[in-house]
């Protein structure tokens, strides 16, 4: 789907919600831009998500691989099956699968076991929680064509009729099998994603697959480095801005431009040839890289404010680098609009799921506020800007908001910080609709130095005041277990999320009179 036509058809659903018919959450982030923004929906609002109860829980068979299971939730509304018109919750499994669940009833509508053609190699990350050997991609959705996109183990992509899951295409080489790809987007009819960590002996950058003409198909790749570094690791993947350009944070290694490097950058391709049009290195790339705090631990997130065409990243550091999108780091590639003091991370550890990590998330309010929301892994930094409202203790980990600004001197895009949440047991990015967020906190085990099958808590969904931070609902202990680099959707009403047993959890309001 282009840029423009995703326009259209967001138009439309809006239209149509505004109708009655809801429109649908059909990537990771919602959109191509990774905003976490469902602008359509109406049903959940400040005043009504105290309301909110389990609607259903589908326990899928799915065989986790290390700390994947599911992928994160995507949606489609109104689709017409051979039972009737149905809205289908759809998630891929890490033993090599996809599954199309009834919105209604959690029931399952179809299902696709893929198999594979070839077994992994023996690479040293190889059959670890880095490279686990399975499907890490969230599918995305395609309402043109009315296809399902998912990336098996093997590496082929299939396109899968979102009402019966038959192949409306031949399934295509994409990437090297078992490499590791992260969450699907498409724009034009080509599908995107990224890769990271040498797995499967892939190089790390953005790959693209036209697949306008399925005879024909075209790959492309933009390749960030010569060796296994620089991969793109963020759990929204590829981001692509309304500027024709596709970006995303790399992960630690050397930068050296000339030399084809650009670990710890955040780099920028126009499309669709995938082409290096620009890429922002923080001065201390050198310290980052020797400290293992790369940039490659969260994704961007792009949008627009008075004119002014932006894009907000931060990672392990704890810092938020707010960008000029259209020159990201100035005339020499260093110099980004803004920067916050670090958020969190103090003891600058790699690898506990400290600082910044997933993705940032951003919401316009209805008096044109550009809002910004980060999830910070473990305490906040003692350096922390004053926040003017601040929501209790967060010793494991908090969402911090932002809201953007100008600076009356330069005129340049700046962030203001704007309030803290309580403790969330490591964030999940969050999603908006209607002034609220909506977050995970994942009971996920993130030091590296043990066993994170281990010492793991329960997920529990947050809803909050998107202006403030304040908890309007709180799901206690109906998730049944932890999470792994996952997100939500939201679509017709309903929140949609997944836990490590493969569990599928849909979250509605409650009727009216009970």
């Amino acid at each position: 789907m282009s840029i423009r036509s995703w326009l259209h058809f967001s138009a439309i659903m809006l239209f149509w919600s505004g109708s009655g018919t809801p429109a649908d959450w059909p990537m990771v982030g919602h959109d191509p831009q990774r905003s976490g923004w469902a602008w359509e929906e109406t049903a959940l609002t400040q005043q009504a998500v105290a309301g909110l109860e389990l609607k259903w829980k589908t326990q899928l068979k799915n065989e986790p691989k290390f700390l994947h299971a599911l992928t994160a939730p995507v949606v489609a509304t109104g689709v017409l099956t051979p039972e009737g018109t149905k809205t289908l919750v759809y998630v891929a499994g890490s033993s090599n699968g996809v599954y199309a669940l009834n919105a209604a009833d959690g029931s399952l509508v179809w299902s696709r076991a893929f198999t594979s053609r070839v077994l992994p190699g023996s690479g040293s990350y190889q059959g670890t929680f880095l490279c686990p050997n399975g499907i890490t991609a969230t599918p995305a959705l395609d309402r043109g064509t009315q296809t399902l996109y998912v990336i098996a183990m093997d590496g082929r992509l299939f396109g899968l009729d979102l009402a019966t899951g038959k192949d409306r295409l031949p399934a295509l080489p994409f990437v090297a099998p078992f490499s590791k790809s992260w969450s699907l987007n498409i724009v034009d009819g080509i599908v995107y994603t990224a890769l990271s960590q040498g797995c499967g002996d892939a190089a790390s950058g953005f790959y693209s697959l036209d697949v306008g003409n399925p005879r024909r198909p075209l790959l492309r790749r933009l390749l960030l480095s010569p060796t296994d570094t620089a991969g793109i690791w963020g759990s929204s993947g590829a981001v692509v801005g309304n500027d024709h350009r596709i970006y995303g944070q790399t992960a630690d290694g050397k930068s050296d431009p000339a030399a084809g490097e650009y670990s710890n950058s955040v780099v920028a391709a126009s499309l669709p040839r995938l082409e290096l049009a620009d890429y922002f290195t923080p001065r201390d790339w050198e310290q980052l890289s020797k400290e293992d705090l790369d940039l490659g631990s969260a994704s961007p997130v792009w949008f627009t404010y008075r004119g002014h065409n932006l894009l907000a990243g931060g990672a392990k550091q704890g810092v938020v680098y707010l960008m000029d999108a259209d020159s990201l780091g100035g005339q020499d590639h260093s110099t980004p609009l803004f920067v916050t003091p670090p958020l969190g991370n103090d003891e600058r550890s790699c690898c506990k799921g400290k600082g910044i990590w997933g993705a940032l998330s951003t919401w316009e309010d209805k008096e044109g506020q550009r809002w910004i929301y980060v999830p910070v892994g473990g305490p906040l930094s003692k350096g922390v800007p004053n926040f003017p409202l601040n929501n209790g203790p967060n010793p494991s980990g908090s969402i911090v908001a932002f809201r953007v600004g100008l600076d009356a001197a330069s005129g340049k895009a700046v962030m203001i910080p704007a309030w803290v949440s309580g403790d969330f047991n490591l964030p999940s990015p969050v999603v908006i609709a209607n002034g609220v967020i909506f977050a995970l906190s994942t009971g996920e085990n993130a030091d590296q130095n043990t066993d994170r099958l281990k010492n793991t808590r329960p997920a529990s969904l947050l809803a909050l005041d998107a202006k403030t931070g304040r908890v309007l609902y709180h799901s206690g202990n109906l998730i049944h277990t932890w999470v792994h680099f996952s997100s939500l959707a939201v679509a017709d009403g309903r929140v949609y999320a997944v836990d490590h047993d493969s569990w599928v959890y849909c979250f509605g309001l409650r009727e009216k009179g009970r």
